[in-house]
């Protein structure tokens, strides 16, 4: 008898193969989520910020920032952009713990906490 593994399981069994990197352990920050906006969504699409800001009826100042990286993205914006691009809030909002994690980990080591 042979048994077909479920979708579940050959999931399971592709991410064991690449198993996840400790956010705390990397050198170089991992991406800010306004890099993601910016890169992979504002420039293929030949879509401005002051374009997007209008879109999403938010003030050009919160666009700009965050495609600067000077801003962390909220989740009232990631909620805009998911609906916006066919993404999810969580996409987004993932990108932005992330980035924090490792901010306030290595603030942590500077400041010789924990």
């Amino acid at each position: 008898m042979v048994i077909k593994l479920s979708k579940l399981e050959k999931t399971i069994k592709k991410a064991e193969a690449f198993p996840p990197v400790d956010i705390l352990e990397l050198e170089a920050p991992p991406t800010h989520p306004g890099e993601i906006l910016r890169e992979e969504f504002l420039k293929p699409l030949n879509l401005t910020p002051q374009e997007l800001a209008k879109e999403l009826k938010i003030p050009i100042e919160t666009i700009d920032e965050l495609i600067k990286e000077k801003r962390p993205m909220s989740p009232e914006i990631a909620i805009k952009l998911s609906k916006r691009f066919g993404t999810t809030p969580q996409f987004w909002m993932g990108f932005q713990v992330d980035y924090d994690l490792w901010k306030a980990a290595k603030e942590m080591k500077i400041a010789n906490v924990g």
